[in-house]
């Protein structure tokens, strides 16, 4: 049994203990209701909380955020407040609860905050549990600059959560059911990862700095058999995922599923739907103590989109759904879809919303780990589009034509063995190519890389979403008939928005050639897309849901921007370094030793052909890798020397990246003529198998 599970959270039954009823319901109604907290319940709960922690051993607590960099931050301040004839006196009220003081100058905040304007501040999120790390009390908040301006993933998050719950809430009253007080949306975030032995991580430069290998040779077996997927665990990796579930569930954080993935070495670890904004805090709290955990098991965790060429990366699908207050799940077609009126409607302005802001979900999923990740093995492509299963896709085209959808029953799924239990089917099949698919009760966003935040992708569907559901209730609200209104809300977008789906295969060429048909966007690279964010269109779109401001928008491109562009320039500096010191002097030490044994055996009269085409062999890799160097180093300069930031990332896409693919296989060709104990680092088939 889970006996410990929340151990170190401050729950709901912990509260009961150390308020009284009254100050209880008081603060459930603030966190359920959006009711105004007061000073007085601030200071209660700030005491109990208090009186919790340091009963379990707790000497500090911080303001735990998540800054434009993806990370989770907080500074860590002792329960002391001062000391008395030598006594500590300890002290946390109401206001030190609610409200954090932060250098807001030395976190990305995009321009709107500068040296000599440093204040920032964080403000409490009571619908996310605190929780115990150690000795310090961890209380989630949002991050504000001195002017108001949001600085965290998790402030325009919350009010995107507060668009949709108006927006849904409304569309649901409109339909007759007055019972709903409020919508969330929910999310439940699938985490891969990859496990390498913490000897070979210390090894490796480019994946201690970048988090990824920039060079390495593919091994002779990789994932060509498909029988690392769903196989035995490891023992090792069984111990490992062992501690991490029991940390993990000790911290409130419903870890359901872990598993072997597709590539040799990586593996999945996924949590029960939670609200979104606390599920947020879930996935940051399981990037932090995943690495923690690996440390212990002398694992080195690699949470980068694609730390491997040639095999799978990893991605963190983010599956995101609605439900009402009372839990019910808005998108469960139930057993005849084609008379769910508000299931249909809901479905329509999700499609809706993805096409009208492709490129803001597209967006969303940009990171440099991306994109070497997005389009092949198993990861979705770039082309945005949803895949609804053939039976859905049919109700709603014959509701566009005016034509009724014939009664559809689930049907059994024929083992051909008696003794086997009948399974019934669903409603459609997975589509593990398609970068939006509905899966029975929910959509999963494929695209998200494993190391972001989901913090902006779900900023971004909650508040597209919600646009569509006001459109929707705006054309529903005043009809006399109100299905009459909603059939023919459903036909029109369909009519309008079908080019968005796609049930076929994303990969092949013909889906290349009909996308383009239909006018989708093939955004390949993020630098084609940051510039989207200031578009008219979803300009207007943050402001009018009142999710972000013009300005907070544009200090968000420019942090994309800079953060794609150092990126990309600290893993060419690691290349070079790693390449000038290690890959070219093994090499011509090699030759070297090929060019003595040479000499030895021509003195003896004796010649090997294959000893003069390996020294010219590598001799002309040598000259490749020389002369791309210089070009790369070209090409570093060349970056940051440009003051306009989209043209340093565009010469980062266009003239770095090439150049160090070169580098790269010229490096990994020559890995393959090198003995192995004049290879400078761990290869692919010490990392994957040799642990």
């Amino acid at each position: 049994m889970i006996t410990e599970f929340s151990k170190y959270v401050f729950t709901e039954d912990t509260m009961k203990q150390y308020l009284d009823n009254e100050v209880f319901n008081e603060f459930q109604n603030i966190c359920n209701e959006g009711k105004e907290l007061t000073a007085d319940i601030a200071d209660k709960v700030a005491d109990a909380m208090k009186n919790w922690a340091m009963e379990h051993n707790a000497t500090h607590y911080t303001h735990w955020f998540v800054p434009l960099t993806g990370l989770s931050a907080g500074k860590h301040e002792a329960f002391l407040s001062e000391v008395k004839q030598g006594n500590p006196i300890y002290a946390f009220s109401g206001n030190m609860l609610i409200k954090g003081e932060s250098d807001a100058s030395s976190l990305p905040s995009g321009g709107l905050r500068a040296t000599f304007e440093a204040r920032g501040y964080t403000a409490w999120d009571p619908t996310s549990p605190a929780f115990l790390l150690g000795t310090t009390l961890y209380i989630p908040t949002s991050y504000y600059s001195y002017h108001g301006e949001a600085l965290d993933q998790k402030t325009p998050l919350l009010r995107s959560m507060q668009s949709l719950n108006k927006q849904a809430t409304r569309l649901l009253h409109i339909l007759g059911e007055k019972e709903v007080k409020n919508v969330k949306a929910t999310v439940g975030a699938e985490q891969e990862y990859f496990l390498i032995d913490r000897d070979y991580y210390r090894k490796r430069l480019d994946i201690m700095v970048c988090g990824r290998t920039l060079f390495g040779a593919k091994p002779s077996k990789t994932q060509e058999l498909e029988d690392h997927f769903y196989s035995r665990i490891r023992t090792r990796v069984m111990k490992f995922m062992d501690d991490l579930d029991t940390t993990l569930w000790s911290l409130g954080v419903p870890s359901k599923t872990r598993h072997n993935e597709t590539a040799p070495s990586q593996y999945e670890v996924a949590a029960i739907f939670s609200v979104a904004n606390v599920a947020l805090d879930h996935n940051q709290l399981v990037m932090q103590v995943i690495r923690n955990v690996a440390r212990q098991h002398n694992f080195g965790c690699l949470l980068h989109e694609k730390p491997f060429e040639g095999v799978n990366g990893s991605g963190k699908h983010n599956n995101w759904s609605l439900a009402t207050d009372s839990g019910e799940n808005l998108l469960t077609p139930g057993d005849k879809p084609a008379e769910n009126i508000r299931f249909l409607l809901l479905l329509s302005a999700i499609i809706r919303a993805v096409d009208k802001y492709s490129d803001l979900v597209r967006l969303s999923a940009c990171s440099l780990g991306n994109d070497v990740r997005l389009g092949g093995n198993e990861a979705p492509p770039t082309i945005i589009s949803i895949f609804l299963g053939e039976n859905l896709t049919k109700i709603l085209e014959d509701i566009s034509c005016g034509t009724k959808t014939a009664d559809s029953f689930r049907s059994n799924l024929f083992t051909g063995v008696a003794n086997l239990p009948s399974l019934e089917l669903d409603d459609a099949d997975r589509n593990r190519t398609s970068p939006f698919a509905f899966t029975g009760n929910k959509f999963e966003f494929r695209m998200v890389g494993s190391s972001q935040s989901i913090g902006f992708p779900n900023t971004v569907l909650n508040t597209i979403i919600a646009d569509s559901i006001r459109y929707i209730s705006d054309n529903i609200e005043k009809a006399d008939d109100i299905e009459t209104a909603a059939k023919e809300v459903i036909g029109t977008i369909y009519q309008k928005h079908s080019r968005i789906i796609f049930n076929g295969d994303n990969y092949s060429a013909e889906w290349q050639t009909e996308a383009a048909r239909r006018g989708l966007d093939n955004l390949t690279s993020a630098t084609q897309v940051y510039d989207r964010l200031l578009s008219e269109k979803n300009v207007e779109l943050f402001k009018s849901m009142q999710v972000l401001s013009e300005i907070e928008l544009r200090a968000r491109q420019e942090i994309m921007l800079t953060n794609y562009t150092s990126l990309a320039l600290i893993e060419a500096v690691t290349m070079d370094e790693m390449v000038a010191r290690g890959i070219l002097p093994a090499c011509i030490s090699y030759i070297g030793e090929l060019a003595r044994d040479e000499a030895s055996l021509t003195s003896l009269d004796f010649h090997l052909p294959v000893t003069i085409k390996l020294i010219s062999h590598l001799t002309s890799i040598i000259g490749g890798i020389d002369s791309s160097l210089e070009t790369l180093s070209e090409a570093i300069q060349k970056v940051n020397e440009e003051s306009d930031i989209q043209i340093k990332a565009t010469l980062c896409t266009t003239l770095i990246a090439p150049t160090m693919q070169t580098i790269r296989s010229c490096c990994d060709k020559a890995e393959q003529i090198l003995p192995s104990k004049l290879w400078p680092f761990p290869t692919y088939l010490d990392m994957f198998y040799k642990q």
